[in-house]
């Protein structure tokens, strides 16, 4: 469904990714993870064009985001983003905010938008909250908002960048409960965290990142069972984020 290759990206003379190979498939749940500054966030938004990449190729549904001719909105429209701060247009209610976009992008009726956008709201366990604003709400809430927002796009895949990072502790097991909902649903999810029990939990695989590089991919099973396997800077990362 994604693929992947040979993707890299300056910054000026900065590269921020080198040679970055790998593919997602239907329904799996990949966790990225690294240091601060590994090209983690960059590599996840290189899959929904939001940064442009100078060499490689990437690969949507069978859509290459590197030819000219591809419409990146239309491709957009069908890759959910899920933003560290919410990205929840604080002028609109709950409920505008998620019909907006279905209606502006997917051309849905006002009605009809905000049917499907409720339904999801519901799933995410806020129908309560719909005729507030943004800023009425807790940070967990506005994420679980956001959430609904992209799922209520119908997307194919569900990317997350670090979307428990901005949040108080409290706050971040239910947004999390929500992501295990979506995964255990079959969802495609491709998710930056440092959270590694929601990895245990739901990811199949972990791409760890060091220095713009995919230095691990592999199953869940190989990356915490069998660290004796693991790149340095990977049983280094894992040393740190489990001792916390």
């Amino acid at each position: 469904m994604i693929e992947l290759q040979n993707v890299s990206k300056w910054y000026g003379a900065f590269q921020v990714l080198t040679d970055c190979t790998t593919s997602i498939e239907n329904g799996e749940v990949v966790v990225i993870c690294g240091p601060s500054g590994s090209g983690k966030s960059t590599l996840i938004k290189t899959i929904n064009a939001l940064e442009p990449f100078q060499s490689g190729e990437i690969l949507v549904n069978g859509t290459d985001l590197g030819d000219p001719k591809t419409n990146l909105p239309k491709l957009r429209s069908g890759v959910g983003m899920v933003f560290q701060y919410f990205e929840l247009f604080p002028h609109l209610s709950v409920t505008e905010n998620l019909t907006l976009a279905q209606c502006k992008v997917l051309g849905r009726l006002v009605d009809e938008a905000k049917t499907h956008g409720l339904k999801y709201l519901e799933r995410v366990g806020l129908i309560a909250q719909k005729d507030k604003f943004p800023g009425q709400l807790s940070g967990g809430q506005q994420q679980r908002v956001a959430i609904a927002r992209a799922m209520s796009m119908d997307p194919i895949v569900m990317l997350f960048d670090e979307p428990t990072s901005a949040l108080d502790p409290e706050m971040v097991g239910e947004v999390l409960d929500v992501m295990i909902k979506l995964a255990n649903e079959g969802m495609m999810m491709c998710c930056v965290t440092h959270e590694m029990g929601f990895a245990r939990k739901v990811s199949h695989r972990l791409i760890f990142m060091d220095q713009g590089r995919i230095v691990e991919d592999c199953s869940k099973t190989e990356f915490f069972d069998k660290p004796e396997a693991r790149s340095l800077m990977a049983k280094e990362f894992l040393s740190k984020i489990l001792a916390n």
